[in-house]
């Protein structure tokens, strides 16, 4: 069985969104809820690898935004998710958070931005008035919501995401009731989805070693910086070894609910994206990608 792949009607957008570098734009689902339709672009496989990171941070019981493939205009194809923010609510990004907290803080740039530290975010994270993302149950080792930013970037180590720059995470506010952590989004910049089969089928069969799938996720590269000095970013899996010291009790959770996933599990999840959407170098690259991936992540002491 594979995934559904909505269609949209010709004339369902009802307002573009501007935010990104994206064809976007909300409509009104089935059901009458606000949703937004994400096109990737392409040539790349950014739906699938948006759909994929969703199953995964489903079977980690992380907060996540919901994505399904979908296609408009019959040949214009994306991810469409129905939105997390309550009626009445404002989704605040995390630059816009950053600035009220950090003198100086350039909101502007998306990426090299040396305030984007992980202690930083797990400094705002930490906020009491901030509470846990709407409709998650955490555990109890989970104490505030810097723990839950632990997830999100053990996820990012997992998938190999690059994209976790101020403006893919953030809180919402709901007038009344507080503000909470928004559910993790965005990753469709991952398991080297822009790679041709060409270069993945290379890798997964070099004997080169500086060629192979495990340097490959060894390079990959976060949108965090240790300190306001560094010039080069934190890897992903160093990104989250940081936020891994800070919240340890939060660390040993995700790494139990990691170790805890069958390996035949992902490559069930990626079995399941339509032929059409995915090769099978693309998906045989990814699995492995998961697989060396949550190994290193295992590994880390905390």
């Amino acid at each position: 069985m594979t995934y559904p792949i909505i269609e949209l009607a010709e004339d369902a957008p009802t307002q573009l969104e501007q935010l990104g570098t994206k064809t976007k734009f909300w409509y009104r689902d089935e059901n009458g809820q606000r949703a937004m339709f994400k096109r990737g672009r392409p040539g790349t496989g950014e739906n699938w690898a948006e759909k994929v990171c969703c199953e995964i941070c489903r079977m980690l019981n992380i907060p996540h935004a919901e994505y399904e493939l979908a296609v408009w205009k019959n040949d214009r194809k994306g991810v469409v998710t129905p939105t997390f923010v309550p009626k009445g609510g404002r989704l605040i990004l995390g630059n816009e958070l950053l600035a009220r907290v950090v003198d100086d803080y350039d909101q502007t740039k998306r990426f090299r931005a040396r305030q984007h530290t992980v202690r930083t975010v797990m400094a705002v994270a930490s906020f009491e008035a901030i509470g846990f993302p709407i409709g998650w149950s955490p555990p109890e080792f989970i104490v505030d919501a810097s723990g839950v930013f632990v997830g999100y970037l053990m996820l990012d180590a997992l998938v190999s995401n690059q994209d976790r720059h101020h403006e893919n995470w953030g809180v919402v506010l709901l007038p009344g009731e507080g503000v909470f952590f928004a559910p993790t989004f965005d990753h469709a910049s991952s398991l080297g989805r822009n790679e041709t089969d060409e270069a993945r089928n290379d890798r997964l069969t070099t004997k080169d070693k500086g060629r192979s799938v495990e340097a490959y996720v060894a390079r990959a590269k976060s949108a965090f910086y240790a300190t306001y000095s560094s010039t080069i970013p934190l890897t992903t899996l160093d990104a989250f070894r940081e936020a891994a010291k800070i919240r340890p009790v939060a660390a040993d959770y995700w790494l139990r609910q990691l170790d805890g996933i069958d390996k035949v599990a992902y490559r069930d999840i990626i079995a399941e994206v339509p032929g059409a959407e995915i090769s099978k170098s693309a998906g045989d690259f990814a699995v492995r990608m998961i697989e060396i991936n949550a190994n290193r992540i295992l590994q880390t002491d905390i």
